[in-house]
């Protein structure tokens, strides 16, 4: 008699089914509905420009998750959100936002993978337009609501006042979506090779940490994210429920993005807040985010690529300054680099004592300017070069008024007549960390004629 034994391989996708529920906005609407209200948290927040390590970081393992999303395939989108608050939030669709302080507070990759697969649960299982749907039944007669479905839900939820902006009421969860999602993004960790349990560990860290502090850096995710009750149990039984296996480690990206993010000084709500009432604050900050695109721009002493969409003020034959639009204000640059040809008192001089005379000069003309660390040299497609890093004042102030502390950094290559080509690199001392991959990109570019 011939017995086979069937081997019952572990599967693939997630084994909490999605649920489902009443919704009268179509899957392609909650796809223009993510893309529209995602441009006003660009617009409103300051989101990390996708250039950044860190974000690309976010979306290499946001991509590794939604792999093992079940359901239907959203155009899913990562960001990170410049903020020292612990809080992520996903809109219809697909877009989801993590704050740096997340990333800042997780203790390994599998909590930070945590944070990602629960929001990418609530894309999957339409919490948001479930829940939107659910609050235009209420105020809409039947027959309105059934005339509009499939129709003009847009237009007639934005006469409503339906929104997923920042702050809105639909981005704070109910304890029932957050159930849901806890279980679905359970087994898509599992699925994706993370340790489940990690999940609940995190929201469990923050709540104790919450109930220890009167620090509010914890109370946002917890006011959006309400424990369900019994969060670490659930997670865990679902867990039995799953073959065991072997989890990821940390990876070498996680260990250099923490690295990375410690480093960082992300904003707090309140700074956030009360830039966007001054009308230059986060909004601003969107604006200045330099683009992964580059463009090419000729002087007649050299050549540079920028992000497209900053600006070059200036010609072939002057001065330039490369910057945002927003990022220039009553002749002060607060974002950007200024780039200068400058002419050391004595021919011969070397390059040493050229940088340094070039320094005195411009110490002289900002007398708060301080130098940082030691000079440094840099090559420059073969060029030998000096940096130097500088702390001074910015045109940029916090909430109380006060300047920012801005970070400088100088870089000096010399020309073949015995001049100095120098960059300034501009920007507030809180966002050098993202700003300087940008700033490095446009380095590597020069090329001296």
């Amino acid at each position: 008699m011939l017995v086979l034994f069937l081997t019952v391989a572990p599967c693939l996708e997630a084994r909490v089914e999605p649920t489902h529920g009443f919704n009268i906005f179509s899957q392609d609407e909650d796809i223009q509905m993510g893309k529209q209200n995602a441009a006003e948290v660009m617009k409103q927040m300051p989101v990390l420009p996708d250039s950044d390590p860190v974000v690309q970081y976010v979306q290499k393992l946001g991509g590794r998750l939604t792999e093992r999303a079940p359901g239907y395939k959203w155009p899913y989108s990562f960001h990170v959100v410049n903020v020292k608050e612990i809080n992520a939030f996903a809109l219809p669709g697909g877009p989801i936002f993590v704050n740096l302080g997340t990333i800042q507070a997780a203790d390994n990759e599998a909590q930070l993978a945590g944070v990602m697969a629960h929001e990418i649960s609530h894309v999957v299982q339409r919490h948001g337009t479930r829940a939107a749907s659910k609050q235009m039944g209420a105020q809409l007669p039947m027959a309105i609501l059934g005339g509009i479905m499939g129709n003009s839900t847009l237009a007639k939820a934005a006469e409503l006042g339906v929104s997923f902006g920042v702050g809105s009421y639909f981005l704070k969860n109910s304890r029932q979506s957050e159930s849901e999602a806890d279980l679905l993004g359970t087994d898509i960790m599992y699925d994706s090779g993370y340790e489940p349990r990690q999940m609940a560990e995190f929201f469990t860290k923050l709540e104790k940490q919450m109930g220890a502090s009167a620090n509010s850096i914890f109370n946002q995710f917890l006011s959006d994210h309400p424990n369900p009750g019994n969060r670490a149990e659930a997670v865990s039984a679902e867990v039995k429920t799953l073959m065991p296996r072997t989890y990821l480690a940390d990876s070498a990206e996680f260990r250099d993005v923490k690295a990375r993010v410690a480093g960082m000084k992300p904003l707090s709500s309140q700074e956030v807040a009360e830039m966007q009432k001054q009308g230059g604050g986060a909004a601003g900050v969107a604006d200045v985010s330099p683009s992964a695109n580059m463009k090419a721009f000729s002087h007649n002493e050299y050549q540079i690529s920028y992000p497209e969409n900053w600006q070059v003020f200036g010609d072939q034959s002057s001065n330039v300054t490369i910057a945002p639009s927003s990022g220039v204000s009553q002749n002060a640059v607060t974002y950007g680099v200024m780039i200068a040809n400058y002419q050391p008192e004595s021919s011969g001089t070397s390059l040493d004592a050229a940088t340094h005379e070039l320094l005195a000069s411009l110490k002289q003309s900002n007398p708060d300017l301080k130098q940082i660390g030691h000079d440094e040299v840099v090559r420059v497609n073969g060029v030998a070069g000096k940096s130097v890093d500088l702390i001074g004042s910015s045109p940029v102030k916090d909430a109380q008024g006060k300047p920012l502390e801005e970070r400088d950094w100088l870089v000096t290559l010399p020309r073949k007549d015995g001049s100095l080509l120098y960059l300034v690199y501009i920007c507030p001392d809180k966002d050098f960390g993202t700003m300087r991959p940008a700033f490095e990109a446009m380095l590597r570019s020069v090329k001296l004629r």
